[in-house]
């Protein structure tokens, strides 16, 4: 499980303890019991445990409790803490449909196959207003195939993310895949929301002619690679597919050029420069790369100034436009950009990791070797993606030496793409 995100508050399990059990009537005005529900998930101890199964037994009925009752229940399933089953199970039924969405997911974290708390779950499906989705993909998580045909009534429903989960699951039960293009469609589907959740649809399923698809899709990098990455770790083993069959769409989406996708949003006219730029704060990643795409293709020999100027004034503090501004100063083969790009490179705050790749990627394409060793160093970090990144732009700028040092990395994919590109040098020095 990646926790980088989860210890963001000063405080230690028995404070946090406290502060979950604090009457809401002597709460001081900067204390949350919703935090410290939320930061007893680095506590995987009885006490913590025992005290997230007591918020979520607290049922006084105003929007703050149910809040922290809701969060409680996700901690204990993250956790994945068997002995609060009974507790969250009483859930199922309760009127609040954001708690009973909460239960069923930690049920399906926790595991179980009880076929009485199954079937509570299954019949779910025939209330009303309850979250779908959350209750299909548990169902099929763990396996109760008497669900089937309630779970077929959802194919065709006006919410993709249902629908999709729906044929997913009944692939995944009865081996019928003559429905999964639908869900590779999703992977275009005007909503950002369907086309993310659709890769984890694939995923779970494990659709492995979907990694082309998935790699076209205008979403971020981090939802494609870690589709692309779990679908080889799943397959690989047994065969069902080679390195060489991913190797090539997983250097597409590190270097993440709009041109590689499929793009879902279009623009009546050419927009001005400083409207493609707006779109780059975009939450829809589709409309960042139709923006990218028109800045690349409008506005090449004036775009670095406008791009450095609204760095300064926003980027640098907006994650999501961030990045998007790195890898254009890169494509752009903007010199005056190179130290931001650095300043990129060694950004370790958990929200801007992805800029980091874009970084590397973009010193690459800026070609001075001056950042050689700057991108050396990142192959000692412990991000793949990173890694990966710097190894192709090394390879960019005429160094490969990397490559036999990289053959000893602790990741597999890095190992294993060294390991090819050695072999690929020594057919290479054979044949001339």
């Amino acid at each position: 499980m990646d926790k980088r995100f989860f210890k963001l508050f000063n405080l230690t399990e028995e404070e946090a303890i406290a502060l979950l059990e604090t009457p809401l009537d002597q709460l001081r005005e900067d204390d949350s019991r919703y935090v410290a529900a939320s930061h007893l998930i680095n506590f995987p101890t009885e006490a913590s445990i025992n005290a997230l199964i007591r918020a979520v037994q607290n049922t006084e009925s105003s929007l703050e409790n149910r809040i922290v009752r809701r969060k409680s229940i996700e901690s204990l399933g993250r956790l994945e803490a068997t002995q609060a089953l009974p507790v969250i199970r009483g859930c199922l039924g309760d009127d609040d449909c954001y708690t009973v969405e909460n239960a069923v997911w930690a049920i399906g974290e926790i595991g179980t196959q009880d076929a009485d708390i199954l079937e509570e779950i299954a019949q779910l499906l025939d209330k009303p207003e309850q979250t779908y989705r959350v209750i299909i993909h548990t169902l099929a998580k763990l396996g109760y195939k008497l669900a089937l045909e309630r779970i077929r009534r959802f194919i065709e429903d006006d919410d993709k993310t249902i629908a999709s989960a729906a044929i997913a699951t009944i692939y995944r039960f009865t081996g019928d895949n003559s429905s999964m293009g639908q869900v590779t469609d999703f992977l275009q589907h005007p909503n950002v929301y369907a086309r993310r959740l659709c890769i984890q649809d694939l995923i779970d399923v494990r659709y492995y002619d979907a990694i082309p698809k998935i790699t076209e899709c205008p979403v971020s990098l981090v939802f494609r690679l870690r589709g692309i990455r779990m679908l080889a770790e799943a397959g690989m083993p047994d065969g069902a597919i080679a390195f060489t069959d991913v190797e090539p769409y997983l250097d597409k989406v590190i270097c993440d050029h709009p041109q590689e996708l499929t793009l879902v949003h279009e623009y009546d006219i050419t927009p001005s420069l400083e409207f493609a730029i707006r779109e780059l704060y975009e939450t829809d990643f589709g409309r960042c790369y139709l923006a990218t795409q028109t800045i690349l293709e409008q506005y090449g020999d004036i775009a670095g100034d406008a791009l450095m100027a609204t760095y300064r004034q926003e980027a640098y503090n907006d994650y999501g436009a961030h990045y998007h501004v790195v890898k254009l100063l890169g494509w752009l083969k903007y010199a005056p950009a190179y130290d931001v790009l650095i300043e990129a490179l060694y950004n370790r705050e958990p929200q801007f990791q992805k800029s980091r790749t874009a970084a590397a990627i973009a010193l690459g394409e800026l070609g001075e070797k001056r950042a050689i060793p700057e991108l050396k160093s990142c192959i000692e970090t412990k991000i793949w993606d990173l890694k990966y990144a710097a190894l192709l732009a090394l390879e960019k700028l005429g160094d490969d030496s990397i490559w036999e040092i990289a053959e000893n990395d602790q990741d597999w994919i890095i190992r294993t793409k060294s390991e090819k590109q050695r072999s690929k040098r020594a057919g290479e020095k054979i044949d001339t």
